[in-house]
């Protein structure tokens, strides 16, 4: 569920919240007016006593408030901190997008493509253009050239920190390949040549890191998992609200 959804979910617990805490409050005012000491009467207002105790109490679980005194204000407080908790929870689709591996797997469908300077197709390719085309396939849009490219994502400090996928600059920003793990990489290499797996040949001038490791993705999910798990929450105390009241309403009528 979206921020705006759960927004949308919030404003109706608010409705149904007032609806059934402020009658059921007014309800069990009159029984105590009344005086009336049957024991319908004293089942009706416990059970408007237990709807707005259960609710409070879940509301009180989502906000992490302490306990308060059942009020309609109470109530509206702890929503409003509810509300806002959703409205910056992180949204759960940056968790999903590509990482190096998929950069590296992209990669290697080229293996054997012949080098053109300046080429950028599955026909020919130079080093950049490899670099250009396997990001542009994962939905990532990226300069023309090796010395625009070593600009993106962020540094990796040394070779014994880099990642596959982790873009390796020579030379200043001449020649550009990708980082496959244990001291490979992938790159069109020179004119006469293709595309090709081989050895890191030299210290690399730059290390660039565009698309997150694995771990990196899973932190990412893990991190956007309360904002789900809030979401279920909401949906939840919706429900429950719902049946609390429509016991309440049962009860009352089995009082009158």
């Amino acid at each position: 569920m979206s921020a705006v959804e759960a927004m949308g979910r919030i404003s109706q617990i608010q409705s149904t919240i007032r609806s059934l805490t402020q009658p059921s409050a007014q309800q069990a005012m009159g029984v105590a007016v009344l005086g009336s000491g049957t024991a319908s009467t004293a089942t009706s207002a416990a059970g408007a006593s237990l709807a707005t105790t259960s609710t409070t109490s879940a509301v009180q679980a989502l906000t992490g408030a302490s306990a308060s005194t059942g009020t309609s204000q109470d109530f509206a407080t702890q929503l409003a901190a509810l509300s806002g908790a959703a409205a910056v929870a992180p949204t759960p689709a940056s968790a999903s997008g590509p990482t190096g591996a998929d950069l590296v797997a992209e990669a290697r469908k080229y293996v054997g493509v012949p080098y053109v300077w300046g080429g950028a197709t599955p026909q020919g390719l130079d080093c950049s253009g490899l670099v250009k085309l396997s990001l542009s396939a994962l939905g990532v849009d990226m300069p023309r050239v090796a010395r625009e490219q070593m600009t993106q994502g962020t540094p990796v400090a040394s070779l014994d920190q880099a990642e596959p996928g982790d873009l390796l600059v020579f030379d200043g920003g001449s020649h550009i390949g990708i980082y496959l793990g244990e001291g490979r990489m992938i790159d069109a290499p020179k004119p006469g040549d293709r595309v090709r797996e081989r050895d890191v040949y030299e210290t690399p001038t730059a290390i660039r890191r565009v698309l997150p490791t694995a771990s990196e993705a899973a932190a990412a999910a893990a991190a956007a998992a309360p904002a789900l798990s809030t979401a279920a929450q909401v949906e939840q105390l919706l429900a429950s609200s719902a049946a609390d009241r429509s016991s309440m309403t049962a009860l009352l009528g089995d009082a009158a």
